[in-house]
Parts: C-alpha cells; structure tokens; sequence
C-alpha cells in the first residue's frame, strides 16, 4: 500500500475513534451529576447545618464559578475516553495488526485478552478502599475546623487512584510477555523475589496518599501474589522452551556437537566441454596460431 493510502486510513481509523468518544461523552454529559455522585461516594458528606466539627464528614462543593462547568467537562471527557476504549483500540489494532508476524498477533491478543481484567480488578479494589482512605485523611482535620473539599479536587483523587492501582496491576503481565520474547528467565524473576517484594511494599506506601497501612497492603498484596504467578508461568515456559531446543543448556563459550557421519555422495555428472565462441570458430589466425576476430586476438 502506497504511503498516501496508508495515511488515509489512519485518518479514517481515528475518525472512528473519535467518534465514538464524542459519542460516549455527550451521553456522560447527559448523566454527569449521577456519574459525580457515584465517584463521590466514598467521601462522608456532612449533613445539612453540620460543618465536619471533629473530622467526621466534609463539605464537597464548588469554589469557583467556572469550577462546576470545566469539572463537568473534564469528568464526561474523561469517562468517553474510558467507556470508547475498546472501539479506538480496536481502530489502532486494526492499522498496526497487518504488519505484524503471526506469533506477533498472538502474543499481542495474550497480551490484549489479560490486560484488561487486570487493570478493572485493580481499579475495582482500588474503588473498594477509598472510603477507608477518604476517612484516613478526614480524620486528620483538626477539631473546631470544617473540612470544605473541591468536587474537582475529590474527582481528581478518586481518578489518580483508580489508574495508579489498575496500572500496577499490569506489572506482571509485562514480566510474563518479557519472558515470552526471551529477554527474562522465569529462574531469574525467581532470584529477584525478596527485591521485588521489598520494592513493592515500598512503591505501595509511597504511592498510596493516604497513611494508613490499608492502602499499602491492598495494593502490595494483590500484586505479589500476581509476581509468584508470573514467576510459576515463566518457569513452565522455560521449561517447555528447554524441551524444544537441545542446545539450550549449552554455555554461551561450549561448542555442541558436531555430527561427522559421512553422507553419501551422488553420481557425479560429466562436464560439458567448453565450447568456443561463435566468433573464435570463425574467425582467422595469426601467424602464432590465436584466433583472431576483427582485427584482434583472444586476450583484447
């Protein structure tokens, strides 16, 4: 395909793409007051005359003019780009997949296939301790203060939790796909597992903004049970590598075997004498005996 084809229907493919988003985000538009009330959820909401004396409830409100309209805007974008994944997905899939290799299609669709119920499993726990960790936080107002939160704020928490816990679940999907390329063994994910581990507590308690150990065990737990995992299915596939290659215990400096069996030679085919060239067999000799042609011997 010509490069100007080429870039046609990428534009056709991002045109679908784009408007499916615009689809998905006039309909958000449309229930953006309950699609706040159900992010907002997590946060205890003091009731009518109460201004959170103590740390117990808050106040989530606007605190600018503009502030209800760019939340509204930012949210409905926000979730078209969410809900109309799958179809601009799909349209990038669908322009890169001709180019790809057979096993290439098949480790993307592995890839693609385990993705995503990873990431919703680690934005669904995610969504499960934010109350306790909206109540950490609350809990820390100081008494005879109100704590008066902006929706857009409250949005932007609830948003950056989501995506920080489904990511971090895609951790040992990457692991497991490096291992399928053969850039990294399953016995050396297995060395590194007190490494690992220790560095997943850590990014756990630092990216977690709550202080509570809630937050850092929901999302250290889950992701090192998923590590051991990785590291049991890169195991088997070395495993089944192994099998399917005998050179592969071999050291990088240990010359294989060499197979000096003779093998038996065919009828050898006799040679055709060389014949000479048209104008050699016609033409006239000099004195010394060469053929001449034209006026000039063999070797002009």
């Amino acid at each position: 395909m010509p490069l100007v084809e080429h870039l046609r229907e990428l534009r056709n493919r991002l045109a679908k793409g784009l408007l499916a988003i615009a689809a998905v985000t006039i309909v958000a538009l449309v229930y953006s007051e309950d699609i706040m009330q159900f992010l907002t959820r997590s946060v205890p909401k003091c009731p009518p005359g109460v201004n959170s004396d103590g740390g117990n409830c808050a106040i989530v409100s606007f605190n600018t003019l503009m502030a209800p309209f760019s939340t509204t805007i930012q949210l409905s974008l926000t979730t078209g780009l969410v809900v109309a994944s799958p179809v601009w997905l799909y349209q990038l899939w669908a322009f890169v997949a001709p180019g790809l290799h057979k096993h290439e299609k098949k480790y993307t669709y592995l890839f693609t296939g385990a993705a995503v119920p990873l990431f919703a499993a680690g934005a669904y726990i995610a969504y499960l301790i934010l109350p306790v960790s909206v109540k950490v936080l609350i809990s820390l107002t100081p008494g005879g203060s109100a704590n008066i939160l902006s929706l857009g704020d409250v949005l932007d928490f609830t948003l950056r939790m989501v995506l920080v816990f489904g990511l971090a679940f895609e951790l040992p999907l990457v692991l497991v796909m490096l291992n399928l390329t053969g850039v990294l063994s399953g016995r050396r994910m297995a060395r590194w597992w007190r490494g690992v581990i220790m560095g997943v507590f850590i990014f756990g308690a630092v990216i977690t903004p709550t202080t509570d150990p809630v937050g850092m065990l929901a999302l250290a737990g889950p992701i090192s049970i998923l590590y051991f995992g990785a590291v049991g299915i890169a195991l088997l596939n070395d495993k089944r590598r192994a099998r399917r290659n005998p050179d592969a215990e071999l050291d990088d400096d240990e010359a294989s075997e060499l197979d000096l069996t003779p093998e038996p030679v065919g009828p050898t085919e006799t040679v055709p004498a060389a014949r000479a060239l048209p104008g050699q067999a016609t033409g006239e000799q000099d004195a010394a005996g060469s053929q001449r042609l034209n006026g000039y011997d063999d070797i002009t």
